[in-house]
């Protein structure tokens, strides 16, 4: 289990995570949710060490330190991959470094996005360097799997078919924290959501709550964040009043 305990991160000027206390358990796909600003990546980053914050992580019950770093994966759209190496180059880096690397995932996932294995991968488009970074995450055999933005540029029908192979593919006690703006898209696909304002945790529901409250998860978050349906309408009238 992931834990955090009052982690809280100050920039100049801002504060990008206040107080946050959370656990994700192994076994769990769960969603992180919020506007841009809320937090989201500051919070990934501070569970995987990229930057500082006070508070407390923990990774099954330990500081998240070398030892046990390689059981936490991260795709990025910032892409962390060696862009002149092409993924053949990638699997076996992986392989040297990371004892539990799957290669039956990662050639299997390869054949799925039907992505070149010769090609560096530099020269791939931004939808094929975000797939990258996906396989990459998945086939390391990493426990908990951090996804932020993974599918930038990637068509509906490739992020719909992606999620069904996540389903089928993810072992008991792997768990997978995706952040991402396309709430009603995964909704069918995960089984918790972290709403984050203004780097607080504002909201935290399973989708067995949500069943048995007879709610979506779009109501959810819209009764969440005091979404005004009228917003729209306002805005025009203001901004055509009075013309002639």
């Amino acid at each position: 289990m992931i834990e955090l305990k009052n982690v809280t991160k100050l920039y100049p000027g801002a504060r990008a995570l206040q107080n946050v206390s959370l656990q994700l358990p192994r076994g769990e796909i769960v969603g992180l949710f919020g506007e841009n600003g809320a937090g989201k990546t500051t919070l990934m980053k501070s569970i995987l060490g990229f930057i500082n914050y006070n508070g407390q992580i923990t990774l099954d019950g330990e500081p998240i330190t070398r030892k046990n770093i390689a059981k936490l994966s991260f795709a990025t759209s910032e892409h962390s991959f060696f862009p002149a190496l092409n993924a053949g180059a990638h699997r076996e880096f992986y392989a040297a470094h990371f004892e539990t690397f799957s290669h039956k995932r990662f050639q299997g996932l390869m054949e799925f996005f039907n992505l070149p294995a010769n090609k560096p991968v530099g020269s791939f488009s931004t939808g094929q360097k975000n797939q990258f970074e996906v396989i990459l995450a998945l086939s390391q055999g990493a426990d908990y799997i951090l996804m932020d933005e993974p599918f930038a540029g990637n068509d509906v029908f490739n992020r719909e078919d992606f999620y069904r192979v996540l389903l089928g593919i993810l072992e008991p006690h792997e768990t997978v924290l995706l952040s991402t703006h396309l709430i009603e898209e995964v909704s069918d696909f995960i089984g918790r959501a972290i709403l984050l304002n203004r780097g607080t945790v504002v909201g935290d529901v399973t989708a067995s709550e949500l069943e048995e409250q007879g709610k979506s998860l779009m109501d959810y978050v819209k009764e969440t964040y005091r979404y005004r349906a009228d917003r729209v309408s306002r805005a025009l009238s203001d901004l055509t009043d009075g013309e002639v």
